[in-house]
């Protein structure tokens, strides 16, 4: 494979989404519920979380939504609140999120780097957010393009996001591969005329994300043997 350059999804491909997401969900629900608990259920079936175990459901909107859409869900259960300052509140507490790598995330990003590789991160979380948490784990040195769904560029699952990491680098569609968790990742690296790369360490199983994927590997640490398969 030509492969020359790869975008990675951050949320459930850098980053076990699980993990990282779950109890933070529980601890913004509870905050912004003030203790009660109609209200926290009702924030929970707007943004598919299951209170009692502490879970997104695979289906929910935040996990490949954006954080403004994800303060949407949120705030259909808070009319009393302002939207933005509901999306403020998400971000900086995003921010503080506890991240857990997929896997070793700078020895794993070192080793592409060292093939001349065109290492990019696009999420669908703010870029403000996504620069935080690339910075806390220490790798956002590794990568030459960062964007959110806010740098203006767009956001998954439109293809303009992934094509302005090629343009960025100067790279054909075709020698870039995009790395994801979501179909919304995966959507997007097609339609951008990209390979395309799904990993289980989202909330997405292996056949759902098979038929928009070239291949789908457990996580990210099997992509340099894929790479050279």
């Amino acid at each position: 494979m030509d492969i020359q350059g790869i975008i990675f999804d951050k949320d459930g491909t850098l980053f076990d989404f699980g993990a990282t997401w779950n109890g933070w969900a529980a601890g913004v629900i509870d905050h912004l519920s003030g203790g009660d608990a109609v209200r926290a259920q009702a924030m929970a079936d707007a943004a598919r979380f299951d209170l009692g175990a502490g879970a997104f459901h695979p289906d929910s909107p935040v996990i490949a939504g954006t954080s403004r859409e994800a303060a949407e869900c949120l705030a259909s259960a808070l009319p009393e609140r302002d939207l933005d300052e509901i999306e403020r509140l998400l971000d900086e507490m995003a921010a503080r999120a506890p991240l857990a790598p997929a896997v070793p995330l700078d020895p794993f990003l070192a080793e592409l780097g060292a093939r001349g590789l065109r290492l990019g991160v696009m999420t669908n979380d703010s870029e403000v957010t996504a620069m935080a948490h690339l910075n806390a784990a220490g790798i956002a040195r590794r990568f030459d393009f960062i964007a959110g769904f806010d740098s203006g560029h767009g956001a998954k699952p439109a293809p303009e996001p992934l094509l302005a990491f090629a343009t960025f680098v100067g790279l054909a569609p075709a020698n870039v591969v995009m790395v994801g968790d979501s179909l919304h990742d995966l959507v997007a690296g097609r339609a951008a005329g990209m390979r395309t790369v799904g990993v289980l360490t989202g909330m997405a199983g292996h056949d759902e994300l098979a038929p928009m994927a070239d291949v789908v590997l457990p996580d990210i640490g099997h992509l340099p043997t894929w790479l050279v398969e």
